[in-house]
C-alpha cells in the first residue's frame, strides 16, 4: 500500500472514529437520563418526622435512607453497555488512524497541531476506558465521548495537514520522548478537565449527573498519574532544546507557558496536601490549571510567534 493510500486510510479511520465517539455518546446518555439514579453521599439521607413510643407522645427527627428509584429500565442498561462497546471501537479506529498516518508519513505521527489533536483525542479517551476496567465511570461516557469527537472535528476542519514531512527541528528522537509524555499526560488531565466542569455544573440538589465526591476523586487521581510525566515532559523539552538550539530555555512561549500550566497544576495539589482544600477551591484551581493546558497547546500554537510556530494552520 503507498504512502497516499495509507495516508487516505488514516483520514478514513479518523472519520470513523468521530462517529462512533457520537453513537458512544448518545448511548452513554441514554443510560445517564434514563437508568437509575444514584445520589451523592451527601444526598442519600434525608430527615423525616419520626413518632417516639406511644406513651412518650413526642416525635423527633431520624435519619432516613432516601428510598432507591427502582431498577433501571432494560433499554437504559443496554445502551450504556452498547455505549462502551462502541467507545472501544472508537478507541481502536482511533488508534488505527495514528498507525496508518505514522506509515505514511514514515516518522512518528505527532509533527503537527492536526497529527497532535488526534493523539490528545485517543490519549483522553484511553484514560477514560483505562479508568473504566479499574472502576466504574460510566457516567463520564457521555462527557469524554463528546469531547473526543469535537477534538477530532476540530482536527480536520481546523488543523487538516496533508501527510508530509516535518520541518528540521522535529525530525528527532525526540519527538518520541517529549511530544509522547505531553500527549499521554495531556489526555489525562483532559478527563480531570471533565470532570471539574462537571463538578461545577452539577447543583446542591438531586441530579442525574455524577455525584460531586465521585468527580473530584476521578479527577484528582488523573491528575496525581499525569503531573510527574507533564513534569518528564518539560525536563525533556528542555533537553531536547539544547541538543536543537542550544540552551536549554530561552523564554519561548511554548516554553513559558508549559511551564506556566506546570506550577498550575503544582498549585493545586500543593494546596490539596498542605492546606486541605477540597470540593469547590480545588476544583476551580484546578480548571484554571486546566485552561493553562489547552492555551498551551492550541492557543500559542495559533495565536502566538515563536520557535514552536509550526502547527501549520
Amino acid at each position: 500500500m503507498s504512502a497516499e493510500q495509507l495516508a487516505e486510510l488514516s483520514d478514513l479511520f479518523v472519520v470513523a472514529a468521530v462517529l462512533l465517539y457520537v453513537f458512544a455518546m448518545v448511548g452513554f446518555a441514554m443510560e445517564l437520563a434514563f437508568g437509575r439514579f444514584r445520589p451523592g453521599k451527601a444526598e442519600a439521607i434525608v430527615k423525616q418526622p419520626v413518632t417516639v413510643g406511644a406513651a412518650g407522645g413526642t416525635a423527633g427527627s431520624d435519619a432516613v435512607p432516601l428510598p432507591d428509584a427502582g431498577a433501571p429500565p432494560l433499554g437504559a442498561a443496554r445502551a450504556g453497555t452498547v455505549a462502551l462497546g462502541l467507545a472501544w471501537l472508537g478507541w481502536a479506529a482511533n488508534l488505527a488512524a495514528i498507525v496508518t498516518r505514522g506509515l505514511a508519513v514514515d516518522r512518528w505521527p505527532w509533527g503537527n497541531m492536526y497529527e497532535f489533536v488526534v493523539a490528545i483525542c485517543f490519549a483522553a479517551v484511553s484514560a477514560f476506558l483505562g479508568t473504566q476496567l479499574r472502576q466504574n465511570v460510566r457516567f463520564l461516557g457521555a462527557f469524554v465521548m463528546v469531547t473526543a469527537a469535537l477534538g477530532l472535528g476540530l482536527a480536520v476542519k481546523v488543523f487538516y495537514t496533508a501527510a508530509g514531512p516535518v520541518v528540521p527541528a522535529l525530525d528527532s528522537y525526540w519527538i518520541a520522548i517529549h511530544v509522547s509524555a505531553a500527549i499521554i499526560s495531556s489526555g489525562l488531565l483532559t478527563l480531570a478537565g471533565v470532570s471539574g466542569v462537571l463538578y461545577l455544573l452539577r447543583g446542591d440538589g438531586l441530579s442525574r449527573l455524577p455525584a460531586r465526591e465521585d468527580l473530584e476523586r476521578v479527577a484528582h487521581r488523573a491528575i496525581v498519574f499525569a503531573f510527574p510525566l507533564w513534569t518528564f515532559a518539560v525536563i525533556a523539552g528542555a533537553l531536547w532544546a539544547d541538543r536543537a538550539w542550544g540552551r536549554y530555555w530561552g523564554w519561548d512561549p511554548k516554553e513559558v507557558w508549559s511551564f506556566i500550566t506546570w506550577v498550575a497544576y503544582a498549585a493545586y495539589l500543593h494546596a490539596r496536601v498542605t492546606a486541605g482544600w477540597r470540593g469547590r477551591s480545588a476544583t476551580i484551581v484546578q480548571l484554571v490549571a486546566f485552561g493553562c493546558l489547552l492555551f498551551n497547546l492550541i492557543g500559542v500554537n495559533i495565536f502566538i510567534t515563536g520557535l514552536h510556530s509550526y502547527a501549520d494552520v
